[in-house]
């Protein structure tokens, strides 16, 4: 499947319907850092939705509960259309620190698959192989998003479509000269700061980025709570 960059920068996927947005947020993180580019993740969230209505937008990561200018980071992103779910790091016997939530995008993709047309897994990881055509199965649409030379090759075979972020770069990365809006950067929990300097922005608001995603208007949110025990959603909100 072919498209034209230059004719429609908001892409023309043909006809996406309700879209669902999966993002694995520390996978994206370091296939990003590999290639030096710092994400606008409103810019990455409307070019991934394109004509679509956007049902969800999900954000998974670990996160250290002392970790302040982790948490502003995803404040901001609550505030900006995103569902965080997060899970807090275990410490292993070697000392490293993390948190897997490759069951939580499974289980989320697979718990909504039918109230979506379209599910884009923002993901290099091939253990989501299997979930991907579990959901394909179920009638819908699936695509990957990534960066091909950090994508796994089976997980772009199984994808109706993968979308190349390294081929569009420029459109998914933070504008230095814009100075529009002040967008944060994704704070991966194995690298946050000391204490002493995460206090110091503690109290930074990260300002609210106006967008003009439409959001699909027959889901509602009492209809989210039914499905409460599948979907790991932490929102402060």
């Amino acid at each position: 499947m072919q498209f034209d960059m230059t004719s429609n920068p908001s892409w023309k996927f043909g006809h996406r319907g309700r879209v669902a947005v999966f993002i694995d947020g520390n996978n994206l993180f370091h296939a990003a850092r590999f290639h030096n580019l710092d994400l606008d993740y409103n810019k990455l969230l409307r070019l991934l939705l394109g004509d679509g209505r956007l049902l969800r937008a999900f954000f998974y990561t670990g996160v250290d509960a002392g970790a302040e200018r982790q948490q502003g980071f995803l404040l901001w992103m609550r505030r900006n259309g995103f569902r965080v779910v997060q899970k807090e790091l275990k410490t292993f016997y070697d000392g490293t620190r993390k948190a897997n939530l490759d069951v939580e995008i499974a289980v989320d993709m697979l718990s909504l698959a039918g109230r979506y047309d379209t599910a884009v897994l923002v993901s290099g990881d091939e253990d989501f192989v299997y979930a991907l055509n579990a959901v394909a199965y179920k009638g819908c649409r699936v695509e990957v998003a990534g960066f091909r030379s950090n994508t796994a090759p089976r997980l772009i075979d199984v994808a109706d479509f993968f979308i190349d972020l390294g081929d569009i770069a420029e459109l998914v990365c933070k504008d230095s000269q814009s100075g529009q809006y002040d967008v944060p950067s994704f704070i991966p929990p194995e690298e946050v700061l000391p204490p002493e300097l995460l206090r110091q922005n503690a109290e930074k608001n990260f300002p609210q980025v106006s967008n003009n995603i439409r959001f699909e208007p027959n889901y509602a949110e009492e209809e989210a709570e039914n499905f409460s025990d599948l979907v790991r959603v932490t929102d402060d909100r």
